[in-house]
């Protein structure tokens, strides 16, 4: 049975002149009422520990207006700076339950500039969007066409730092769930193989970054050598921003292919549990991780497994997936990164990440129905081993070997 969603569609449009400078103002109100309501949210918890609500920051938002020094902010749309105060409110809410650090300011130069408008600000007829305080309808490329029958519930209208506009609609679409099928598979992720499958398929990783690296260091240095505050200079910086845009838009293409194909074909899959900022801990790795993006590939294969009726399990991170012998249930006491095949004392030999990716698959289906996780144990010695063993037999009886 379909459910129903939210769901966002991203498209990139051409302002007008008028447009972009009445956005731009835009972009700039809503900066600056989010920076004023954290200083005095700051004030507030710091001075006296007292919360400051939305109500309070929406009538503090109002008294500003009637200011000589900011009155300004009536002359563009109320709806942005009233959706910027109710993230500021969101985000200590977060921070209060622990969830999240301390909110920070919003830079001019590193935020991302971007207005939020909802249903009383906006208007969509005919399959045109017009925003408040703009006579004309937004010049939008529908690169794919939005759910039937559905109209927009939230715009959120952004430039990115390689100066492109772009507009995100959210609106309610209805999902059906993917046929059934018996297929479940084991990802094992790594550097020279993106992805390892216990199917024993291993997906290149295409190492975007790599391919750009060229270009974007001779980008880098014409950045350098321009002075601080030209014009020249901002020129160089979107030579930069393209570049990494480019990359960022071929990785995630990439990444969105590669979680729809294993969503659609398997009724489970099962993943680790990554310490992804541990590891960029590690100056040698860290760039080839970060390009690798594991944390962008788990939350599309999070969000795709609930759409499509999927059941996605996550192992411990402690698991030894990969020091587990899947004949024997032997876990070898050390493995490093630079063997990428080995022989188990019972005679079985391995391939490094397929093993991985197989004991991943066993475990993760014995978790799936016992409704337990995926854990190692840690008990020591010989009692250790022993009880890895018999997990390790249980949760691969019936599995076939690769």
């Amino acid at each position: 049975m379909a459910q129903q969603v939210k769901r966002a569609f991203k498209y990139r449009f051409y302002p007008t002149g008028e447009q972009a400078a009445e956005l731009s103002r835009t972009f700039g109100c809503v900066r600056l009422v989010y920076n004023k309501a954290l200083e005095e949210h700051t004030r507030a918890w710091c001075g006296e520990q007292r919360r400051i609500s939305y109500v309070q920051s929406s009538a503090a938002l109002t008294q500003w207006k009637k200011t000589g020094e900011l009155a300004f902010l009536a002359k563009v749309s109320s709806v942005p700076l009233q959706q910027a105060l109710r993230h500021l409110h969101t985000a200590f809410g977060n921070f209060f339950a622990k969830r999240a650090k301390y909110p920070r300011y919003k830079s001019r130069k590193k935020s991302r500039a971007s207005a939020e408008y909802t249903r009383s600000a906006f208007t969509w007829r005919d399959g045109q969007l017009t925003l408040a305080k703009m006579a004309d309808p937004l010049d939008i490329r529908w690169s794919r066409p939005l759910p039937e029958g559905t109209e927009p519930t939230t715009v959120t209208v952004s430039r990115d730092s390689a100066g492109r506009w772009l507009v995100s609609v959210l609106c309610d679409d209805r999902i059906a769930p993917a046929p059934a099928t018996d297929a479940a598979v084991g990802i094992d992720a790594g550097i020279t193989s993106l992805v390892t499958l216990s199917t024993g398929e291993k997906v290149a990783n295409p190492k975007h970054e790599r391919r750009d690296r060229a270009h974007l260091a001779k980008a880098q240095r014409e950045l350098s050598r321009k002075a601080k505050g030209s014009a020249n200079r901002e020129k160089a910086r979107l030579k930069v921003a393209r570049v990494h845009s480019r990359i960022a838009d071929r990785r995630r293409d990439f990444l969105h292919k590669l979680s729809t194909r294993l969503v659609r074909e398997n009724q489970t899959v099962v993943i680790e549990d990554l310490a992804v900022r541990n590891l960029l801990k590690n100056g040698k790795l860290a760039r080839v991780i970060s390009d690798a993006s594991w944390t962008q590939l788990r939350s599309m294969l999070e969000y795709k497994c609930a759409w499509y009726g999927r059941e996605l399990v996550v192992s411990d991170r402690w698991f030894p997936s990969s020091k587990l012998c899947g004949a024997c249930g032997t876990v070898r006491e050390k493995l490093p990164l630079n063997v990428r095949e080995w022989t188990c004392n019972c005679g079985s030999t391995h391939d490094r990440d397929v093993n991985a990716a197989n004991n991943l698959l066993a475990a993760g289906l014995a978790a799936s129905a016992c409704g337990d996780g995926v854990r190692p144990q840690r008990e020591s010695s010989r009692a250790r081993q022993s009880s890895m063993k018999q997990e390790t037999r249980r949760a691969t009886a019936g599995i076939p070997r690769l």
